[in-house]
């Protein structure tokens, strides 16, 4: 069984600030079943968004764990922003988290295994 929305956005953002990370949930979504999308920020201005991963790689192994793929990597901010307004037209109780630090390390799990 898949993990709350709500509980995974929890634990993500205690474990970035106990990192000595920053976090916060700027948009809440559904509580039990809301896509999450994560914007990492850097501190040279740019930033690399991820989103939930497509089904399509989601197989029986990991149909409970929660996948991301990147978006976008790196991109100016105006892009990130004008990527999160359509993926909000398209789904309203999407969940949006952000956090600054350097590499995701064991944060997210991502479709391609890097950070």
């Amino acid at each position: 069984m898949r993990i709350r929305s709500d509980i995974f956005v929890s634990a993500l953002t205690r474990r970035v600030f106990s990192d000595g990370g920053y976090a916060a949930v700027v948009a809440k979504g559904s509580e039990a079943s809301g896509a999450i999308f994560v914007r990492q920020r850097f501190r040279d201005g740019l930033e690399t968004l991820y989103g939930p991963a497509p089904q399509a790689m989601i197989d029986d192994e990991t149909r409970d764990d929660r996948i991301f793929e990147p978006r976008l990597v790196r991109a100016e901010p105006e892009a990130v922003e004008a990527l999160i307004a359509r993926e909000q037209k398209f789904d309203s109780d999407l969940w949006l988290v952000e956090i600054e630090v350097e590499h995701l390390g064991t944060y997210l799990t991502l479709t391609d295994g890097e950070d």
